[in-house]
């Protein structure tokens, strides 16, 4: 039987929810000084950007695969090498009138990213854009979520960027496809799989049984783990942000926030760096739609927070290797301490009980699924009535990247939506500065600028807070004076 690149079950569940309205690929737009990649004749020097690209792709061998699916989906789709790849398709250079302005390149970026990927080609592009301001460059990304996740994105970016400004272009390693297999003998093969499966079960089960102990703690692990998902706030309130199914246009807004002050909040204030974001976010949300009109004491958001389960050891590996927490995200009017003691308390309380044991568990057990019933559980998913929005938070490198001797000044990441969210918050920490990017269905969230200011202004009140609390005398100072 043939050994494949057989995608995981969550893998594919990204291209089983996967619709017109609801395109899956993850993105990215970012500024780099514009200098370094053009000639001295003023002409982009795209052919050798392609060469760059080119000569790191043995770092990312699916960067030329593209999906095979498994006749009368009896399997999961496997990656097979394209033997059409041409890095210019997936290499593009495109400009805006000059000088373009910021709002010119988040409209660009829009439109490219409200388009689905080539299932018949390899499930990535790059947008080179030139003439923006200040001579800048900017570049968009879209990378299907089936190919990385979050954390695999930013191992990606790493492999294309360098950390210093010099470079070198290395000879394109020489490379021929291999040949894909035959409908029939995927088929067959996958049958076999499909077989072995539930086999494989059956032994981990056995060895449950020879260490007692062991899947005794497990069980109290993973059940204390599920008691957080079945809680009374397990069902998400119904606001603005999840009424009506999302369209096909999108918009994006942004923040700007120095990693500095957010660790100042967290020394003054306590909770974690992920803690501060997340209060920020929910004082922002609160403002957002207290602007609406919208009734928000005591009102709790639900958010899905992506978690990755990636270890040291897969530091590199594309594919998606993620959990979820769900967190109560307090939006009604309160001190912004308070707010982040609620969401620190919260997120102890989830951590000690290893919520996202039970969702990783659950996503487990999906490979041994059917890919029917996979294809069905995925476009059930995007009804879900569990949370609000999704808020994920991505480390990135605290150090400039350079592409072609040209520094990354910013990156702003963009998330997908499914079809009961029409807003998502992805944060990328990149050079000392935490990067919003507030993605939107176009006409559900018309005012995700104001909602991106709104964060901005929960992030000013608990600086003044931490503020405060650090200028505060300690005990015995007072009577000493």
């Amino acid at each position: 039987m043939g050994s494949y690149d057989r995608l995981s079950a969550l893998d594919s569940s990204f291209l089983h929810m996967e619709r017109i309205e609801t395109p899956m690929h993850v993105g990215a737009v970012s500024v780099f000084e514009g200098a370094p990649f053009f000639d001295e004749g003023g002409h982009f020097r795209i052919n050798e950007v392609r060469e760059l690209v080119a000569a790191r792709l043995p770092l990312l061998p699916r960067f030329r695969k593209r999906l095979m699916s498994t006749p009368l989906e009896q399997g999961r789709p496997i990656w097979i090498d394209d033997e059409r790849f041409d890095i210019t398709y997936h290499v593009r250079l495109t400009a805006l009138p000059k000088p373009g302005r910021w709002e010119q390149l988040v409209t660009l970026t829009t439109r490219v990213q409200e388009t689905l990927l080539d299932r018949e080609r390899p499930l990535w592009e790059l947008w080179f854009v030139e003439g923006l301001e200040d001579g800048h460059v900017g570049l968009i990304q879209k990378t299907h979520h089936a190919l990385v996740d979050g954390v695999s994105g930013v191992d990606v970016a790493t492999i294309l960027l360098d950390l210093t400004p010099d470079y070198t272009v290395a000879e394109p390693e020489e490379w021929t496809a291999s040949t894909a297999p035959s409908s029939r003998t995927l088929l067959v093969n996958s049958l076999v799989e499909r077989v072995t499966e539930p086999a494989e079960l059956v032994r981990s089960a056995r060895r449950v049984v020879r260490v007692p102990r062991r899947s005794a703690r497990r069980a109290v692990e993973v059940a204390r783990s599920f008691s957080t998902m079945a809680s009374r706030d397990s069902i998400a309130p119904r606001t603005s942000l999840n009424t009506v199914p999302v369209g096909r246009h999108r918009r994006l807004g942004v923040a700007r926030v120095p990693l500095a002050d957010v660790k100042a909040i967290r020394a003054a204030l306590g909770g974690t760096v992920n803690d501060v974001v997340l209060a920020a976010v929910g004082g922002g949300l609160g403002r957002f739609l207290a602007h609406r009109g919208e009734t928000i004491d005591d009102v709790k958001l639900r958010v899905m927070c992506p978690v990755s389960v990636r270890g040291d050891d897969e530091r590199g590996a594309l594919g998606n290797r993620v959990s979820a927490m769900f967190v109560s995200l307090p939006i009604g009017p309160m001190l912004p301490e308070e707010r982040l003691e609620a969401v620190r308390a919260t997120t102890k309380d989830l951590k000690e009980k290893q919520q996202a044991v039970a969702a990783d568990f659950l996503t487990s057990l999906t490979q041994y699924a059917a890919p029917t019933l996979m294809s069905m559980a995925a476009r059930v998913a995007h009804r879900q009535p569990l949370f609000n929005l999704v808020c994920t938070n991505v480390p990135g490198p605290q150090v400039p990247l350079y592409l072609m001797g040209a520094r990354m000044i910013e990156a702003f990441p963009i998330v997908p939506l499914t079809r009961n969210t029409s807003v998502v918050v992805g944060i990328l920490s990149y050079d000392g500065t935490l990067y919003f990017g507030l993605f939107a269905d176009r006409d559900a969230c018309p005012d995700v600028d104001h909602l991106a200011a709104s964060i901005d202004d929960a992030f000013t009140e608990l600086s003044k807070a931490a503020q405060g609390a650090a200028a505060e005398p300690t005990a015995g100072e007072g009577s000493a004076r």
